[in-house]
């Protein structure tokens, strides 16, 4: 197969089966242990809560004492040390994203089918919304733009967001993903993320209240998670 590098094709030198082993989804392992795995962890937080959350925290982000909620004094530092020039970026992403919802928002409709009945069609925010997003490496302020700006227009009374946490401090979140937070109207952020972010979301913990609908997307574990709640007529 003809390729510049481990992973860029030159496409115009392949021919018709590499084009399609080149778009070919990769295989993933077995799902049986994963939906076990994944149903162990939201049960544990179901009856755990924060103890559950702080547990995993250790286990899978090496940390000793999760905080879980970000507070305000933490927000402000790190928003401190976002450059301007990124503020700059992520304020036009912002208006941009605004722009176009702004355009889609429903209107409420009164029709009077028929002498004396009347139907309508109206549209009301979601009470609480979980919003995940993406951290770590690769920390993604565009997701919290495309997740916070319908839920602001909205009218979304409880917009929360979630991102896993940073080393070495469990409240070191990228300060990107607080700013296009602020933009958007969030000020209610956890540092917890994977399967666990997700229960917490769906179900409640003594820090965490629970929300009616979960967005966002994550690795296999927060999918399958995600697939799970969602299945259960007490989650989210």
């Amino acid at each position: 197969m003809a390729t510049t590098s481990a992973n860029l094709f030159n496409w115009t030198q392949l021919n018709a089966e590499q084009r399609l082993a080149a778009l070919a989804r990769p295989e993933l392992p077995d799902t049986a242990d994963l939906n076990e795995q994944v149903r162990a962890i939201i049960g544990t937080v179901k009856q755990q809560g924060d103890k559950a959350l702080r547990a995993y925290s250790q286990q899978f982000d090496g940390l000793a004492d999760n905080p879980l909620r970000l507070s305000d004094s933490k927000k402000r530092s790190l928003l401190a040390s976002l450059l301007p020039e990124r503020k700059a970026a992520i304020e036009l992403a912002y208006d941009n994203i605004r722009k176009f919802h702004a355009a889609q928002l429903p209107r409420d409709i009164a029709v009077e089918t028929s002498s004396g009945v009347m139907c309508q069609l109206k549209s009301r925010p979601i009470s609480a919304v979980g919003l995940y997003i993406p951290g770590g490496s690769a920390p993604l302020p565009s997701t919290v733009l495309m997740l916070g700006v319908p839920a602001q227009l909205a009218g979304c009374p409880r917009p929360v967001l979630v991102t896993p946490p940073g080393k070495p401090a469990a409240d070191d979140i990228a300060p990107e993903i607080l700013y296009a937070a602020e933009l958007c109207g969030i000020s209610e952020i956890y540092t917890i993320g994977g399967a666990q972010a997700i229960a917490a979301l769906a179900y409640g913990t003594e820090t965490i209240g629970k929300v009616d609908k979960i967005f966002g997307p994550g690795n296999r574990y927060v999918t399958e998670a995600k697939q799970q709640v969602s299945q259960d007529a007490r989650g989210a």
